[in-house]
Formats: C-alpha cells, sequence, structure tokens
C-alpha cells in the first residue's frame, strides 16, 4: 500500500467517519460499507485500505486512543483562577465521557463483553488509558501522591461517572445526573480529607 498523502487523508477520513459511527449506530451496526460512504469514498478504496474488518477495528482501536488521550490532555489543563481543582477535575471528565471517541470506545467495551476478538483488540488500549489515571492529568481528583485510599478516589470518580455516562436514567434525567455528580464530587473529597466534608449528601 502507498503511503502517500493522499492515501493518508483517505485513511484519516475512514478512521474517523468509523469512530464516528461506532459511536452512534454501534460497532456491529457501522458495516464497513456504510463507513466507506460516510468517509465519502468507493468500496474499493475501503478494501484497499482494509481488507479485512480486524484491519479496520485495529486501526479505528488506535485512532480512538490517540484521540482520547488528546482530549484527555488538553481537558487535564490547570483550572481557570477561583475554580475549585476538584470539581473541575470532575465536571471536566463528566464532559469527554459524551465526546465522540469516549463514546465509540464505550461501545467497543460494550462488544467486547461477548466478543472475543474486539475484547482482546481493546485490551491493551484499555490498559493503557487506565495507567494514564496514575499521571499528572487530572491528578487533582486524588491532590496527592500515591496509596490505596488515594487510588480509591481516582477510582471511585472515574468508574462512577463512566457508568453514569452509559446508564439510561428514563425521567428527571437532568436533576438525577447534577445529584449523582454532587455525590461524586463529595466522596472524593471525603476519601482525599480536603476540607469539610462530613456527609455525602448535603443538608
Amino acid at each position: 500500500m502507498k503511503d502517500s498523502p493522499k492515501s493518508r487523508r483517505t485513511r484519516a477520513r475512514i478512521l474517523a467517519a468509523a469512530t464516528r459511527l461506532f459511536a452512534e449506530v454501534g460497532y456491529h451496526a457501522a458495516a464497513n460499507a456504510m463507513i466507506a460512504e460516510a468517509a465519502g469514498i468507493t468500496r474499493g478504496a475501503m478494501l484497499y485500505h482494509f481488507p479485512a474488518r480486524e484491519d479496520l477495528l485495529d486501526a479505528v482501536v488506535e485512532h480512538i486512543q490517540a484521540e482520547r488521550l488528546a482530549l484527555f490532555d488538553a481537558a487535564a489543563a490547570d483550572p481557570p483562577p477561583g475554580v475549585d481543582a476538584t470539581a473541575h477535575a470532575i465536571a471536566a471528565y463528566w464532559r469527554l465521557l459524551a465526546e465522540p471517541p469516549f463514546v465509540a470506545f464505550a461501545e467497543l467495551e460494550a462488544v467486547g463483553r461477548t466478543d472475543p476478538l474486539v475484547r482482546e483488540r481493546i485490551a491493551p488500549a484499555q490498559a493503557a488509558f487506565d495507567r494514564v489515571q496514575l499521571g499528572a492529568p487530572f491528578s487533582a481528583i486524588a491532590q496527592a501522591g500515591q496509596g490505596p485510599r488515594l487510588q480509591a478516589s481516582r477510582d471511585l470518580a472515574r468508574f462512577l461517572l463512566e457508568g453514569l455516562a452509559r446508564a439510561n436514567l428514563t425521567y428527571e434525567r437532568d436533576g438525577r445526573v447534577r445529584n449523582l455528580i454532587a455525590v461524586v464530587d463529595r466522596a472524593v473529597r471525603m476519601l482525599n480529607r480536603k476540607g469539610d466534608v462530613q456527609e455525602l449528601w448535603p443538608d
């Protein structure tokens, strides 16, 4: 396969279309022919770049991972002056979870529960992103060094927010989401022993 500028542009269009469609219609529904149409290329061009579904999956996982990490790093910037660091970190990650790369990866994780091939192909990306939580980005969630309690603080915030993003809240969604995020915020502060928060639910 030629590695020309035109070829790289076509490949980028395919990966962007696949990411968007995985997020919008799901992995299985987003057939290669649908992705080719969304990318504005012929099926022949699609086959030229990705002869098999597995080839596309590998490339899309790599693309989504790079997009997630770039968004994560950008969102993890220092909060504006006067903005609480913990609240900023929690709100920033909550917004990230609605971005197409994060929605697409969540779709692949859901598919991977019963699809061994998908589960195998996304495992390295899952492990790498998990390790990112230990670095500088979003360190405001823990506001301190290492240790089981502080790791629990990061994990509680991350996984409760991810679960909430995937939850099917069928009534009064906005209010329930606000209340749950407020509880996450208070739980993180209690684990971090920051401030005078003593109760999960404010009176």
